[in-house]
């Protein structure tokens, strides 16, 4: 008997430091995660990316290929998202027709994000003819027009040739995969992937103190950070490769509320409109270049139609990006109002937001456009080109009309 209890107590501490043994190792893990993305994000987003190098022996053409359209082989899902995305669009008109004014240097600074490969910035010298531009024929793996494809599928997921990703969802599929399989990391699933671009160091340029690219401080004080809720679960919703923000109209009337209200003051009539910044996990709008209008009308009983009261929402900067000119863009559960008094003669109100989500680049093209006769043919070309892509984008994004029936009451 007694021999039979201690053979018990050691099956129970045997099996109590089994169990002491794996929380400590998860919690080991848990601990190390936060470490280990951080680690992960500062080796995968060096600037500048390396190149890739010799395709590894036994990769396919396809394979070992940069180009987005072989990505799609494979995963057509993710390429025809990307297709319809601005990640597919960084370098187009808007900044190409820039580049022929920059130096080499300048416009590294920007393709550290438009077009962050080797490969990419090597096309463009030799494009461009800037110093140091590759003499050697094109590498097989890189298509020739690779440098404007903007942010590519191998600028997230590739790296000398390696393919990482996020963690697998179900079932792992069976070896063996293409190039090799890839490597899982949760940093793919983590704001901080995104902070590579879309935050500025703190050494980064500024205006009236605040960085022109500050969107991942935005979301860290935000309730979405709070909560637990990363830039991938509103951006790329059930990991679609979309990234819609400001320019998609769905997305922007999903974020936010509006609320236009009539009261009674002292015999007067007043509207109020309220545009919230309902569930957008930043600034509403987060940066300089969009900017919210908000518009409010009177319908009058002769059907003349007055403008009652105007504001522009967003971060206002001149031009030359060394003046704020103003400031009001809307904080998560905040609310930007807009009023203005009636008279008995009015029949409805209306309330119309629009978004003119290039703002800041149509003030600086219509600038440039100024100065035509000082710019190489091929660059006016492209900012003409620019330019009208930039006002095909503005768009309504709701239009509220109350008829004038007025409720007594005093408003807060």
């Amino acid at each position: 008997m007694y021999v039979l209890r201690m053979k018990i107590k050691w099956a129970i501490f045997i099996v109590c430091l089994l169990v002491s043994l794996v929380v400590g190792y998860g919690l080991m893990r848990d601990s190390r995660s936060a470490v280990s993305v951080d680690a992960f994000i500062a080796g995968h987003w060096q600037r500048p990316i390396a190149a890739q190098g010799a395709v590894p022996e036994g990769f396919t053409p396809r394979e070992g290929s940069l180009a987005p359209a072989d990505c799609g082989s494979c995963h057509p899902r993710q390429w025809e998202d990307w297709q319809n995305s601005l990640h597919s669009r960084t370098v187009g008109a808007g900044l190409m027709w820039q580049l022929h004014l920059m130096n080499q240097q300048q416009a590294n600074r920007c393709l550290d994000c438009h077009a962050p490969l080797a490969e990419q910035k090597a096309l463009l010298a030799m494009r461009f003819a800037w110093p140091g531009a590759p003499s050697a024929p094109v590498p097989a793996y890189v298509p020739d027009d690779l440098d404007t494809q903007g942010l590519i599928c191998a600028a997230c997921h590739v790296r000398k040739h390696q393919h990482f990703g996020p963690p697998p969802r179900g079932k792992p599929a069976a070896a063996p995969l293409p190039h090799g399989g890839f490597t899982a990391h949760e940093a793919f699933s983590d704001s901080r992937f995104c902070a590579a671009c879309h935050q500025f160091p703190e050494d980064g340029p500024r205006v009236n103190g605040k960085l022109q690219e500050d969107t991942y401080a935005q979301w860290l004080a935000s309730p979405a950070a709070a909560a637990g809720r990363q830039c991938q679960d509103c951006h790329m919703p059930d990991r679609r490769h979309l990234w819609r923000g400001i320019h998609d109209p769905e997305m922007v009337r999903g974020s936010v509320d509006v609320d236009l209200a009539l009261t009674t003051v002292d015999g007067r009539t007043r509207v109020t409109a309220l545009l919230s910044n309902r569930d957008v996990g930043h600034l509403f709008p987060t940066y300089m270049v969009p900017k919210v209008v908000m518009t409010l009308r009177a319908e009058r009983k002769d059907g003349e139609v007055k403008t009652l009261a105007q504001s522009v929402i967003g971060w206002q900067v001149n031009v030359d990006l060394n003046r704020e000119i103003a400031d009001n863009r809307i904080a998560p559960g905040d609310s930007h109002r807009l009023e203005a008094w009636l008279d008995d003669e009015v029949e409805s109100v209306v309330l119309d937001v629009d978004v003119i989500p290039r703002e800041h680049y149509e003030r600086m093209f219509e600038q440039m456009l100024e100065q035509a006769d000082s710019l190489p043919e091929a660059a006016l070309d492209q900012l003409k080109t620019a330019y009208a892509e930039a006002r095909a984008t503005r768009y309504r994004l709701l239009s509220h009309r109350r008829p004038v029936v007025v409720q007594t009451g005093i408003a807060n």
